[in-house]
């Protein structure tokens, strides 16, 4: 077998059918990878600078180059030269995101928020025919809109049309009401990309958290162990298709004081439902929060622990909150459990990377 290609009838011949090339830039553990590999292409080539996170990416990702870069430091011809010899037809990718995140200071020069600039040099030097890259909703509007202008202007410049969109991943079937800005670029001379219309919400209801967890449970799992549910969802279903059992789903053991808390906050309810005492325990919006059995999560972060299981007394563990990401359960997290949630909340849900994916096959490849 070739990796890489399909064999496809055509007539009385076999025909080789090339799969579009992906290079993912500041892949991560491989979220917006997977949605990709799910959607019939070929990710060729991950690019980050956490050993860490790219264990995980390596794991789940055999047929890919690996590379470990500080992509705010490389010479990105150079790089490309060394180790790039073959085609790339789509760049995709998230630059770091916390110089924009509402959860961080949101500061105009953060470095952080230059991450931009290689991803524009790849693009630049690879000249694919499209590129997807992600980031935090505020990306657009801070400084009164002068990074989105700016990557409008650039990519401009060297012959790419761009649109950009706020998506809602809930509305694209992840059970997590997840907003990203998605930017997607073709080359002059194509119709512009229009990005797929929702799917759930007015014509089907949102998946919510029980969709998503309900079948995995209340306590921890030594990796490997058998279902001990049926699934009771087609997300379910969807989610243990090709898993060979349960992992990640180590539970964290809180303190009594916690346990008491939460105890007293209702499904979907917060830090409102509280008695007096106990409303400013935590001194931030979102404490003492529980997912609503009944509506998608709120946003997967990387482990804060201020949001709790719509039913038990602890925080989601590892494996729901992937699934509340739409990670299916054959998606191994490795590292610490530290590691593990953050290399979660980081990603793109796959599931929306895979709408996308196949949106782009459809209208440029």
């Amino acid at each position: 077998m070739v990796t890489g290609f399909k064999l496809v009838l055509l007539g009385r011949k076999l025909a080789r059918v090339r799969k579009s090339a992906v290079l993912d830039l500041f892949c991560g553990c491989g979220g917006l990878s997977q949605g990709f590999l799910d959607a019939g292409y070929a990710v060729k080539f991950g690019i980050d600078n956490d050993e860490k996170v790219l264990k995980t990416f390596a794991h789940n990702h055999p047929a890919s180059e690996v590379f470990m870069e500080d992509l705010g430091n490389l010479d990105v011809k150079k790089f490309i030269k060394a180790n790039i010899s073959e085609p790339v037809d789509v760049v995709i990718g998230g630059p770091p995101c916390q110089g924009f995140s509402l959860s961080g200071k949101r500061e105009i020069n953060d470095p952080r928020n230059g991450y931009y600039r290689p991803y524009f040099e790849f693009v630049n030097e690879l000249k694919p025919k499209v590129f997807l890259m992600e980031n935090v909703p505020n990306f657009i509007s801070m400084g009164k809109g002068q990074y989105r202008d700016i990557i409008l202007d650039l990519f401009a410049q060297i012959g790419y049309s761009v649109t950009y969109k706020i998506l809602l991943a809930s509305e694209y079937g992840v059970p997590q009401n997840r907003k990203r800005v998605f930017f997607v670029g073709v080359r002059e001379g194509q119709d512009e990309f229009e990005f797929p219309e929702a799917e759930f919400g007015e014509s089907s209801p949102l998946r919510t958290s029980w969709d998503a967890i309900s079948d995995l449970p209340e306590r921890g799992l030594e990796d490997g162990v058998k279902y001990t549910r049926k699934p009771v969802s087609d997300y379910q279903k969807l989610m243990r298709k090709d898993s060979k059992g349960i992992f990640n789903h180590q539970i964290t053991e809180h303190a009594e004081k916690t346990v008491k808390i939460i105890s007293m906050v209702p499904d979907g309810g917060n830090y409102k439902d509280l008695p007096e005492e106990y409303r400013e325990t935590r001194r931030v919006n979102i404490a003492w929060t529980r997912y609503s059995s009944k509506k998608p999560s709120h946003t997967i972060d990387t482990g804060h622990r201020h949001h709790f299981h719509y039913k038990y007394n602890r925080v989601p563990t590892v494996r729901e909150s992937a699934r509340l990401q739409s990670f299916s359960d054959d998606f191994i997290f490795l590292g610490s459990k530290t590691q593990q949630y953050k290399h979660v909340g980081n990603a793109v849900p796959p599931l929306l990377a895979k709408k996308l994916a196949e949106e782009i096959q459809k209208q440029v490849l």
